[in-house]
């Protein structure tokens, strides 16, 4: 189509390839919204749940650890659990990155820009 064009014809496909990537990145960002991960603290006593983008939906707190004299303890665990949640999220976004840079032929390591 573009072949008498010398390198414009390049500069087209690569145009096209870009928006295809673009594509592709705001679809991997709407299915980061999806993807939920757990992370848990105390044995599995405290639980958050989080987007693979690290927001925080959920918290589970099993009610053996209310005691009142047992406050800090409490708050520690519930940080722990989020603390858990984000980091799971964190490794989960990059390892569907790399999924994607893999799937476009890019080099592994190779950050993608978000």
């Amino acid at each position: 189509m573009l072949k008498g064009l010398g390198g414009l014809g390049d500069m087209a496909k690569m145009m096209k390839q870009a928006q295809e990537m673009q594509g592709k990145m705001a679809q991997m960002q709407d299915d980061l919204d999806n993807i939920m991960v757990t992370g848990e603290s105390g044995a599995g006593l405290v639980k958050a749940t989080a987007t693979a983008k690290g927001e925080l939906k959920g918290l589970d707190i099993d009610p053996s650890i209310f005691n009142g004299d047992d406050k800090e303890v409490v708050e520690d665990l519930i940080l722990a659990a989020i603390k858990d949640a984000q980091s799971r999220a964190t490794e989960r976004s990059q390892q569907e990155m790399s999924k994607m840079a893999e799937a476009m032929g890019l080099p592994p390591g190779m950050n993608l820009p978000f």
